[in-house]
């Protein structure tokens, strides 16, 4: 590959790069803004990505991601095996609870949601399938951060532990109490730590090594008992991890 196609390749990633949740529609001008790169590029990039099914042009001229992309990112071992694996796991626990199920994995410094199961009227969270969330002020994050190693620590510390609401994990000595006491009991409790209102449970999947690669969590309103919910979650995870590979 020449040093023109992995430059071409880097700009494209940026292109696609700038869709969000909060803005899945964007103008060539908005993708020029984001991006940094020059109009005409952008336009050239846009037509290619269109051609090749990873972008989509829509009728007011705004493009949004295309669904080429989510062919291919369903082929992902890391998220597709493990998610067919985690299914009927994940739908027993939502049947026990009605609530919100959620599975993640870690990318870098984030938890990434590759499930969710919700049912109608459940309590409202942040998270979403395919979305990220700071692994310090999530219940899956804080699992895998428990398990991820002092390199991955050292990292969070370093980017900074970010309030969002007044119960978030903001400090170094409360964080590193929390993940021991996760690593003690195999499990966590994070009343109102990401959304006022929600109370999290979350415990960990991992190989037969005993390497922790995802977490599974669910969410209810902050004022019920995370008692009985306890078990539950972590029979869930238990069940994962005896499929994982």
């Amino acid at each position: 590959m020449s040093e023109d196609d992995r430059s071409m390749l880097g700009r494209a990633f940026l292109v696609l790069g700038s869709f969000t949740s909060e803005r899945p529609r964007l103008s060539q001008s908005e993708l020029s803004r984001r991006t940094g790169l020059p109009l005409p590029t952008v336009h050239r990039l846009c037509r290619q990505l269109v051609a090749n099914g990873a972008l989509e042009r829509v009728d007011d001229g705004h493009y949004e991601i295309g669904v080429r992309l989510w062919e291919l990112g369903a082929l992902a071992p890391r998220a597709h095996g493990l998610r067919q694996v985690a299914l009927p796991y994940l739908e027993d626990l939502y049947e026990a609870t009605r609530e919100n199920v959620q599975l993640v994995v870690r990318e870098d410094l984030e938890a990434l949601y590759i499930e969710r199961l919700s049912a109608r009227g459940a309590v409202t969270v942040v998270g979403r399938a395919g979305g990220r969330l700071p692994l310090h002020a999530s219940s899956g994050g804080l699992v895998l951060l428990a398990f991820g190693g002092k390199d991955l620590l050292d990292d969070v510390l370093a980017a900074g532990l970010e309030r969002f609401t007044p119960s978030t994990i903001t400090t170094e000595h409360r964080l590193r109490s929390t993940l021991d006491d996760i690593r003690r009991t195999g499990w966590v409790t994070c009343r109102e730590h990401l959304n006022v209102g929600t109370l999290a449970v979350a415990a960990p999947v991992s190989r037969s090594t005993g390497e922790v690669v995802a977490a599974v969590s669910v969410v209810v309103p902050a004022d019920k008992d995370p008692a009985p919910l306890i078990p539950a979650v972590r029979a869930a995870a238990r069940g994962i991890s005896r499929g994982v590979a």
